[in-house]
């Protein structure tokens, strides 16, 4: 949802269905090392559901960071030829045990897809999104740069804490640390272009 502050008007716009409220803290765990596994076994089953449709998988978020605390619910980004195109994507992944949840046509025509046995949030964008790239730079500057990733953790702790209408509300308290820390991976990020 952009990174802006994500009113209760806003997120019912977007989601399909009512929003999940959280009825407690947000959770994190620590870092389990079965992760990159689940991720894995998800990309291989997304993959075989879209075939040649599926043009990028990525694991990112904080379960694709080792050491790193975290939701247990893996992220994982598709990109696809039009992402605004559901009916070439969306039901081979409903098939796959995917729900759509959100559908976000003013960002980068970004959709939502849930899994649930994992916990999967799949994010559709379309292929060369630079969303994509923001998402994968995040993550490599995490797994590469202990700093950061502490410092990232210990601001995800003291927002997790915090009471929170819904789970989208704690991302965009993020924003501001995400932001501050990509503007030190872009660096790197324009040198291997």
């Amino acid at each position: 949802m952009g990174g802006e502050h994500t009113s209760d008007e806003q997120l019912r716009a977007v989601t399909i269905g009512e929003p999940e409220v959280l009825s407690g803290p947000v959770e994190l765990v620590e870092y389990d090392q079965a992760w990159p596994s689940v991720f894995e076994h998800e990309a291989t089953k997304i993959a075989a559901a879209l075939d040649e449709r599926a043009l990028q998988l990525e694991h990112v978020g904080s379960t694709s960071v080792p050491g790193l605390v975290a939701k247990p619910r893996i992220d994982i980004v598709l990109a696809v030829a039009d992402s605004a195109d559901e009916p070439s994507y969306v039901p081979a992944l409903e098939s796959a045990s995917y729900m759509l949840r959100i559908r976000e046509p003013k960002w980068f025509e970004h959709r939502l897809l849930r899994g649930s046995e994992p916990a999967v949030n799949l994010h559709v964008f379309s292929v060369g999104c630079p969303e994509i790239e923001r998402l994968v730079a995040f993550r490599d500057r995490l797994r590469t740069n202990e700093a950061d990733r502490n410092l990232y953790a210990r601001h995800k702790q003291g927002l997790a804490r915090r009471d929170w209408k819904y789970v989208q509300n704690y991302a965009d308290a993020k924003t501001a640390i995400v932001e501050e820390i990509l503007t030190r991976a872009r660096p790197a990020l324009g040198a291997s272009r």
